[in-house]
């Protein structure tokens, strides 16, 4: 690096001491340096003011932050396009000339770099307001800055590398220390790296979202409060926090009581005994959900409930009732009151729910004693 700067500096002085002056070539090396200052100042001032009114006019919500994005990268290209173009009028020596293509190459790069990381933070700041005016929680937000220090941080590197390439500099004992950088940091920080991305792809996802109701296959269940880079909040029935990582989140099934909607079915077993009269069974029991369906709020007041016989049972011939409640929560309200209400109205009626029970048959005239077998 040391070496390549003084050749530097005597190449400049090489040429410092041996130009020439054509004053017809320094003459048009002014008119095309100034007529590149003014096209700058008319696009900074001018074009580019009108460009962005028409765009507001025409609805495409052109903002001062894009506009500053483009304004100053481009107005930067323009006077720089006009002094190498004035520079190659001058009759430079070979040396010269070759500082100036790679002077320019390099200024070049660091404006198309600052171009680009304009037009990124640009991007993440409309992806911002996108999510406020969407009432997203805020729950994809906790991104927009690591992405924009990560893409600043990438942006920078390539830049540099760039650079150095243009400028003669091997680059390639520069990579490889970034490579094994790179890796030792990559093992180092592997769990928290993988809780990121795993955070990153839930969210990509939209399958959980804060102030949803949800179930992991390990039987956490929750609403989610947040999910940031590296865990899912949960608040429990319980009243308590419980993070869990999103690298457990991304690997397990979970269930979402909140989609695709939040109302949810609250399915209840039952059984009554087999001297029971099974339509007055399901006459009450539909009365019942149908009074719990009018006057709880929990209930969801627009399905209707429904009865089933499902098999015959040791004890009693079983039955279902399913009731649709508002939300997971209410689910829990609407399944007591149900099991309260049905249990009082069956008593009130004489229709009995059995406990287990087995019903023997021994053979005929035989009367079972201690220490005794029938006869076969």
């Amino acid at each position: 690096m040391v070496e390549y700067l003084r050749d530097l500096w005597d190449s400049l002085t090489d040429w410092a001491i041996g130009i020439t002056f054509d004053w017809a070539e320094v003459v048009t090396a002014g008119i095309i340096l100034v007529a590149a200052i003014v096209l700058t100042v008319l696009f900074s001032k001018v074009v580019f003011k009108r460009l962005v009114r028409l765009s507001i006019v025409g609805g495409a919500n052109f903002d001062v932050k894009t506009a500053g994005a483009l304004r100053v990268p481009i107005s930067a290209f323009i006077l720089l396009l006009g002094l190498y173009l004035a520079l190659g009028i001058l009759s430079l020596s070979d040396a010269a000339q070759q500082v100036v293509d790679k002077a320019s190459a390099v200024i070049a790069v660091l404006i198309g770099a600052a171009l680009i990381n304009g037009l990124v933070s640009a991007a993440l700041f409309w992806m911002e307001i996108y999510f406020r005016r969407t009432n997203s929680d805020r729950q994809r937000s906790w991104m927009l800055p690591l992405v924009q220090r990560g893409a600043w941080l990438l942006i920078a590197a390539v830049t540099t590398m760039l650079a150095l390439d243009i400028l003669g500099i091997n680059i390639n004992p520069l990579v490889a220390g970034f490579g094994i950088t790179g890796l030792a940091a990559a093992l180092a920080l592997q769990s928290i790296l993988g809780n990121f991305f795993a955070g990153t792809y839930v969210m990509s996802e939209g399958v959980v979202r804060a102030g949803d109701y949800i179930e992991t296959e390990s039987g956490i269940s929750g609403y989610v409060v947040d999910v940031n880079w590296h865990s899912t909040i949960l608040r429990t029935w319980t009243n308590n926090l419980v993070a869990v990582p999103n690298a457990k989140i991304s690997d397990s099934v979970i269930t979402n009581y909140s989609k695709p909607e939040a109302p949810l079915d609250v399915i209840i077993s039952c059984g009554v005994s087999y001297e029971s009269d099974l339509p007055r069974v399901k006459a009450v029991s539909l009365d019942v959900m149908e009074k719990l369906r009018r006057e709880h709020p929990d209930a969801h007041e627009d399905s209707e409930p429904i009865f089933r016989y499902e098999a015959f049972g040791d004890s009693n011939i079983n039955f279902y009732l399913v009731m649709r409640a508002n939300n997971r929560l209410a689910g829990f309200e609407v399944r007591s009151e149900l099991i309260e209400q049905l249990h009082s109205r069956l008593s009130a009626e004489g229709i009995t729910i059995n406990y287990p029970i087995r019903k023997l048959q021994f053979p005929e005239g035989w009367i079972p004693q201690k220490g005794t077998q029938p006869d076969p």
